[in-house]
């Protein structure tokens, strides 16, 4: 070899550095010896040095310290040492044995080659003590320089074997030689001991270190074993095994998840983001005089700073918060961008070796085996290396869409603790967490293809560049089509959108009216009104599905063009090549090229429109967050503590507004130590705006508010927490088990505790929804007594409780011998009584204080005091005892006659309104709420009936232990039978259809690739311009047989879904509106609701995508197969073994993926709860100052959330890397048989391997979608449950119609031993009831609470049927007729007057069957007929939700006017608990006195003298009739339970 070769590198080594014919154009390829030891040993420790970098930034972001010295690290650190004891010795041996006087010369090699290796060990080695030192476990950059070394110095391994094998046949060959094989023998024997030494490192980095001595946050028991696994575990996402096991062998529980990685968590994610904000909240303002250090995280507080600023800062603008998110969490999105550029690159890769495969078949007989073999394998790195690098692309962005999302939703949770009141009012609740639960989310959902903004143009760019070096200017006629095709798309995606926008309107509409029936179901069943409603929800659904069916046409069309668009694009661009060129012929290389490149096309043209929607999107979001983000907070120094000054309390001159016009001014309030200070004024008056004041919620205009010492708050509407009762009342504080049953005692809180199924232990629903409004004020004023602060703002806490309790609560708590007496309070009160009590009263007017001082004082001024006290007593409100006290009081003042009048007056309201009673047994709903809509009854009958109805409720629990029985959370899978019923309400045609058009459609597209490498391959077509017309025509066929089928195959199932779901919302309509009422008992509404809006969403949209998508996907899948089998046969025999694989993980997947996301779900909704309660609430933990505690709590359930989403989102991954592996597989193995195989024909074999090249996303998605499929058909599972519960007796029988139109002619109603239960396994409620009513009799019926005089009424509707005995009307038995027909010919006026939203028409007469003139008169009867007449719908007034919009009065009037239209013979007359006022009640007892006079009427009575002039009376008690006879006679005998009764109600 001459010294004078022209290449530097030859001179570098000394010998030949690259060597083609040795390499390359030979059946027996080999490196040079230069080029081993040169590009092959450097390319790796480049490698290391370009990314040591890496290394560094995890050392510094490690949260861990101190790895002990192990096993591990030690052999690490000494194989390491070997290595660099071996390199030097290279160089020391190099210098001794070559240069100087030996005949060996010394090339730069032998010097450079060592020195470089040693110095790449030498920072490896350098990295071992530091990781450990830094408790870093594991490194990437390290593990792939030992890989790639490894592997690359295998070609030497052989070079070096062959070498050795020569030289003894040197030595063997028995000649004397000259040479001295001394150096190349040391060469020998130290690059294997190297070889060894590699080898061994990179197994030992195969495995990750010990666990860290110190960590930042506690590890715990249930860590993620992902933070010690090492970087091979943690690419194949083999640490998530375990899971994937436990989830697959039963179903996963919450316990069995991990904790979160500290990393993700919110203490770690919060101090980043906060900092980044307030740095930006700075920039926005021009005078930076403030300048504050580092949100620094100080007992877990983050401090947000206000960007609204002082009232002096002058603002530049909205601060954003896209630059905090931009600096907190762009690091990792710029890494994984860079991994998105890396495989970017390496899909365009693929097509190029594809076309090397595809020359390499044509020259089959020319070129060398092992090539062939080559370029397979290349293929699988190619594809296994994507594989791995997307499976951390897109775990990568996944944890920045977590992070962002709990960032925005803790800022938008502190912020919301601290918005001032003008911006609360701007918007709803509702609003507020829809800012967390819609717009956080969207964010989260955006950052995976975030980074398609610049990946999609970029695909699309190279695809062109490729496809141009293949067919020239000819590819933009296709590029054209593309272009054209986008708008045409997005025309159709708006037009989806509007009729989605549409369907949505009418879900709500049909999802409210079903809130209104179930809410009033029992109203519907005593009317018979049921199929009237029935009528307008199936009205609405019609609409909604004739909706649902245009989207399912425009789909449709959508995919039409997309199966088009590949086609069209590629018939345009080879039918423009073949035709501008004689010269231009189509090869299969460049057919199969182009087709592939063209698919690589498709996705991002997809994303790009999608992806500017969801950007469009959130750039709302972002401007929803931002808005309030920056609203106004509230003012922190409006309150001063200063405690210089004289009284605990003060206001001097103060005016303040609610954020408009002034509500108060000239404040001068002062409360001494230990006083009690009343304030009082009429509604309206801003009393509770002083409260407000001293806590600091109004914009203070002027003067000084002033407080000093820990404060407490009972607010007017009590604010209940969605926690046990102990929990609300220590509210955070700790138990202390004498103060805390002292708290109990004294707010008469002991009774309604021990009726509570679990004592105080009791879960109180949200916005305390069990209980009552009087136990709610209660529990919230045991929470301020037992929080033991030094001040008490007391608003009204007596005004939902009755008089002896309120009495009761004075005594004990807030008066002078309470247990505040020591603590300075201020008391919005209306009641009068305990103003005597009091130690000074303020009486606000208009926002004014217009006098204050002691009562005597006020009474004797005979200002607006007196007027205040004359006013109250004409309301009537107080009970007899009080009158007489406050009449002594006011008389020892002397001198006020007119006073004294009204007291007189109102002692004797109150003698004529004795109540009897107050709760009928079946309104377990007093429990559930019968609070406070008016003010009297509340007043009067809350704690008793609270108390009443809860013993009630609590003798039901326990025979049934719980009355709510709890929803079924589905584990594991569906059973068959589920699926057959879902199929069979698609209908057998349409099913079998879609199958059939899914494989023609698939037919067709294998059969125009066919055609394509058929044309491609033949040889005439190069002459023959007819023949190629020929084939161009029937490949356009063959397209557009594709588009065809391909609409087809989308509309089928589309519409048969359609149908399944109309199917399926009629049967469970039906089936639900006849079920028994003991069904809407024990079920909640909301669940029975969540089958009408969520499953049946599901059904409407989600399934027919979801079927379609899996069914295509499985087409796909098979056709691959068949294409790849039909080329190379021997396919088949490998397919077994990698559908078992496949068919493992997908088995795996599923189970633990569904299971995780139920679990993710069910911690999500937490989250808002807690959040929308705290918005409520926010006030009282401002007055608390708990604002940390809550927000620590919030922390902790977005944490939790977490815990559930993290390896949700890892389920992905595992599953991802493990089926791409698969499919990887079949890359290979199609690949490699086709090279091997004896196939020649290149255009099959091109396309069976790029049939290959796709199946990796097809088999994906298949798993997807049959775990889809799973996870909605579980909704089918719901409603089919629900359409197969238990029916009432019919509607309508055929005997019925034999009846006259007027039966009942006479009302004659008899009970014979009639016995009831309300369900199967409770008590009998009436024991053997028998008694005789003529008809037109008068009977009035009474009991105490529980007696059974509500169930009397249910039974004669057979609302509830009948145990044993009978009842009969008209000497008809009722059990024998349709429920229909009795209940339309009986009359009910029912104690609760439920309207439904509508108008007033529909609501008198749902069928629409009586003319106006008849209404009118009803209206005109039920004196309704001037408030009609004067509203300006008149009869079409629309009624909203509930009602809402009528008084009470009014609502109790509609329901008499019904009555009167109905008019029957039979009327039943459910007397209100709570007297509407008592104008009404004389009017509805007037009209039915002269209306009805004709009617049979059953009165249930509460007030006794309602019923003393009727012709009878039945008196029950538990069950059984005591008495039943005419009042006078009852009343004559002292000895009668009803004269006892009239005794008490002062009748006697």
């Amino acid at each position: 070899m001459a010294e004078d070769t022209s290449s530097p590198m030859d001179r570098f080594c000394g010998s030949t550095f690259w060597n083609a014919t040795q390499t390359w154009w030979t059946n027996d390829p080999d490196f040079t010896p230069c080029f081993e030891q040169t590009a092959l040993v450097w390319t790796p420790c480049a490698f290391y040095w370009v990314f040591v970098i890496f290394d560094f930034y995890y050392l510094k972001a490690s949260l861990d310290r101190n790895i002990p010295w192990n096993k591990l690290n030690v052999t690490k650190a000494l194989v390491n040492l070997g290595l660099l004891v071996i390199t030097a010795l290279d160089l020391i041996m190099a210098l001794i044995k070559k240069g100087g006087d030996s005949e060996l010369p010394l090339y730069d090699l032998d010097v450079w080659g060592p020195i470089i290796k040693f110095a790449t060990f030498l920072l490896v080695f350098i990295f071992i003590p530091l990781n450990r030192k830094y408790g870093v476990q594991t490194t990437g950059c390290q593990f792939i320089f030992w890989f790639l070394l490894t592997v690359l110095s295998i070609p030497r391994c052989r070079t070096e074997v062959r070498l050795e094998s020569e030289r003894q046949k040197i030595l063997d060959s028995q000649q004397p030689s000259e040479q001295d094989f001394s150096w190349e023998e040391y060469q020998f024997v130290s690059f294997f001991i190297f070889f060894t030494f590699t080898s061994i490192m990179l197994i030992l980095n195969c495995f990750a270190d010990g666990l860290p001595r110190q960590t930042k946050y506690q590890r715990g028991e249930n860590e993620i074993p992902e933070l010690s696994a090492s970087f091979l575990s943690r690419i194949t996402y083999q640490w998530f095994d375990k899971m994937a096991l436990k989830g697959y062998r039963n179903p996963l529980e919450e316990k069995d998840l991990w904790d979160l990685r500290p990393q993700d968590s919110c203490s770690e994610v919060m101090p980043i983001f906060a900092h980044h904000w307030n740095q930006n909240v700075r920039k926005n303002y021009k005078n930076k005089a403030r300048v504050e250090p580092k949100a620094q995280f100080s007992n877990g507080n983050v401090t947000f700073e206000n960007p609204h600023g002082e009232k002096n800062g002058r603002k530049k603008g909205m601060a954003s918060i896209m630059p905090p998110i931009y600096k907190s969490f762009g690091g990792v999105f710029l890494f994984g961008a860079l991994m998105k550029l890396f495989t970017d690159t390496l899909t365009f890769a693929q097509p190029q070796v594809l076309s090397l495969i595809i020359s390499f078949v044509e020259a089959k007989e020319a070129e060398p085996e092992w090539k062939g073999i080559m370029y397979s394998v290349l293929l699988f790195v190619l594809a296994a290396a994507q594989t791995f690098i997307l499976g951390q692309y897109f775990h990568r962005m996944f944890i920045v869409g977590l992070r962002i999302r709990t960032a925005l939703i803790n800022a938008i949770y502190r912020k919301a603790l601290r918005i001032s009141n003008s911006t609360k009012k701007e918007s709803t609740v509702g609003e507020i967490v829809n800012l967390m639960a819609v717009d956080a989310q969207r964010f989260m959902e955006l950052t995976t293809y975030l980074n398609m903004i610049w990946s999609a143009p970029l695909q699309i760019g190279l695809a062109l560049y490729f496809l141009w070096q293949q067919l020239g200017p000819s590819v933009l006629a296709g590029l054209a089509v593309m272009i054209i095709l986008i708008p045409v798309n997005g025309v159709i995606a708006s037009r989806i959108k509007t009729y989605q926008i549409r369907q949505m309107k009418y879900k709500d509409e049909r999802v409210k009216l079903m809130n209104e029936v179930l809410s009033g179901i029992k109203v519907l069943k005593l009317y018979a009104w049921e199929p009237s409603f029935e009528k307008q929800v199936l009205d609405i659904r019609d609409k909604e599905i004739a909706t649902l069916r245009s989207t399912a046409y425009l789909n449709a069309g959508t995919s039409f063009l997309w199966s088009c668009a590949p086609f069209l694009v590629s018939l345009v661009t080879f039918a423009t090549y073949v035709l501008t060129s004689e010269a231009n012929q189509l090869s299969v290389e460049k057919v199969l090229v182009s087709i592939n490149l063209f698919d690589l096309m498709k996705l991002p043209l997809t994303i790009l429109p999608m992806l500017s929607v969801d950007i469009a999107e959130t750039q709302v979001s972002v401007n929803r967050i931002n808005k309030f983000l920056n609203s106004e907070e509230l003012d922190p120094n409006s309150v001063l503590h200063d405690s210089s000054k004289p009284h605990p309390m003060s206001i001097e001159n103060g005016e303040f507004s609610w954020g408009d016009e002034i509500t108060l001014r000239n404040i001068n309030i002062e409360v001494k130590k230990s006083s009690l200070v009343a304030l009082v004024g009429t509604v309206g008056s801003g009393k509770s705006s002083v409260v407000q004041a001293f806590l600091g919620e109004m914009e203070k205009l002027a003067g000084v508010v002033n407080t000093v010492g820990k404060l407490a708050y009972v607010p007017q509407q009590a604010w209940i927490q969605n926690a046990t009762v102990r929990d609300n009342i220590l509210f955070g504080q700790t138990y202390d088990r004498k103060r805390y049953n002292k708290v109990i005692d004294a707010c008469a809180l002991r009774a309604d505790i021990d009726i509570l199924s679990a004592g105080d232990l009791t879960e109180i629903g949200e916005k305390g929804i069990n209980l009552s409004g009087g136990q709610k004020q209660r529990i919230s004023l045991a929470r301020a007594v037992y929080s033991d602060a030094d001040l008490y703002l007391l608003d009204d806490p007596l005004s939902a409780v009755d008089a002896h309790v309120g009495k009761h609560i004075f005594e004990e708590v807030i008066g002078p011998k309470g247990i505040l007496a020591r603590k300075s309070r201020v008391l919005v009160t209306h009641g009068v009584t305990f103003l005597p009590q009091v130690d000074s009263i303020y009486v606000l007017k208009m926002g004014e204080i217009s006098e204050s001082g002691t009562f005597d004082q006020l009474v004797k001024n005979k200002g607006a005091f007196a007027d205040f006290i004359i006013q109250h007593l004409q309301e009537g409100n107080e009970e007899e005892e009080e009158l007489n006290q406050i009449k002594r009081q006011i008389s020892s003042t002397g001198d006020v006659p007119e006073l004294l009048g009204t007291v007189e007056k109102a002692i004797k309201l109150a003698r004529t309104e004795s109540l009897s009673d107050s709760i009928s047994v079946t309104s377990a709903d007093s429990l559930m709420g019968g609070g406070g809509s008016l003010r009297r009854r509340a007043k009067r009958q809350d704690s008793h009936d609270s108390v009443a109805s809860a013993a009630s409720l609590k003798k039901k629990q326990e025979v049934e232990g719980k009355l709510i029985e709890t929803e079924k959370s589905q584990t594991g899978g569906v059973e068959f039978a589920v699926y057959k019923h879902y199929i069979k309400s698609v209908g057998i045609f349409l099913s079998v259809a879609t199958l059939v058009l899914n494989f023609v459609f698939q037919a067709f597209q294998i059969g125009s690739n066919l055609w394509l490498t058929k044309w491609a391959n033949d040889e005439k077509v190069a002459n023959d311009t007819g023949l190629r017309d020929m084939y161009l025509g029937v490949y356009g066929a063959f397209g557009f047989g594709q588009g065809f089928t391909s609409f087809f195959s989308d509309l089928a199932p589309a519409l048969g879904s359609l149908h399944a779901a109309r199917v399926l919302h009629s049967m469970l309509l039906e089936n639900v509106l006849r079920a028994p009422m003991t069904m809407f008992d024990t079920t909640p509404v909301g669940r029975i609701l969540s089958r009408f809006s969520k499953d049946v969403e599901s059904v409407d949209q989600k399934m027919p995508q979801v079927i379609n998508d899996c069914i295509w996907c499985a087409y796909e899948v098979l056709a691959t197969i068949v294409v790849i089998s039909l080329s190379t046969p021997i396919f088949l025999a490998v397919i077994v073994p990698i559908a078992f694989l496949y068919y493992f993980a997908q088995r795996f997947y599923v189970a633990t993926s569904r299971q995780l996301m139920r679990l993710e779900s069910v911690s999500r909704s937490p989250i808002y709860s807690h959040f929308s309660e705290t918005v409520t609430g926010a006030s009282t933990i401002r007055a608390y100052n708990v604002g940390d505690r809550f927000i620590e709590e919030s922390d902790a359930k977005v944490d939790k959330n977490q815990v559930c989403k993290y390896p949700s989102v890892i389920a992905n991954r595992w599953l991802a890397i493990r089926l791409e592996m698969v499919g990887n597989l079949i890359i290979l193995f199609a690949s490699l048989f086709a090279v091997l195989g004896g196939q020649t024909n290149p255009g099959l074999v091109g396309l069976s391997v790029s049939y290959a090249l796709q199946v990796t996303q097809t088999l994906n998605w298949l798993v997807r979608m049959s775990s889809d499929i799973e996870t909605n058909i579980v909704s089918v599972e719901r409603i089919k449950e629900y359409g197969e519960t238990k029916q009432e007796a019919p509607w309508e029988l055929e005997q019925d119609k034999n009846k006259p139109k007027n039966w009942p002619q006479e009302g004659r109603v008899e009970f014979q031993n009639f016995q009831v239960r309300y369900r199967e396994g409770l008590d009998l409620v009436l024991r053997g009831v028998s008694f005789n009513i003529q008809g037109g009799e008068k009977v009035g019926i009474v009991g105490r609470t529980g007696a059974g005089k509500s169930s009397l009424t249910l039974a004669l509707f057979r609302i509830i049927e009948a145990a044993g005995g009978r009842i009969s009307i008209d000497g008809v038995d009722i059990a024998s007729m349709g429920l229909h027909m009795l209940r339309s010919r009986l009359t009910i006026i029912p104690q609760d007057p439920v309207l439904f939203s509508g108008s007033l028409r529909i609501n008198l007469d749902p069928f629409e069957i009586k003319t106006d003139d008849e209404i009118w008169k009803a209206l005109e009867l039920s004196h309704l007929k001037s408030f009609v007449k004067s509203l300006a719908a008149g009869l079409n007034h629309e009624i909203s939700e509930g009602g809402e919009n009528l008084s009470v009065g009014q609502r109790q009037l509609v329901c008499l006017a019904r009555a009167l239209l109905r008019k029957t013979k039979v009327l039943v007359l459910d007397e209100a608990t709570a007297a509407v006022d008592l104008e009404t009640d004389d009017l509805i007892q007037k009209t039915i006195r002269t209306e009805f006079k004709e009617c049979t009427v059953l009165t249930i009575a509460h007030r006794l003298n309602t019923i003393l002039d009727s012709d009878k009376v039945i008196v029950l008690d538990k069950g059984q009739i005591t008495e039943f006879a005419s009042p006078t006679e009852l009343l004559d005998n002292p000895k009668s339970a009803f004269y006892s009764m009239a005794k008490d109600a002062n009748l006697v």
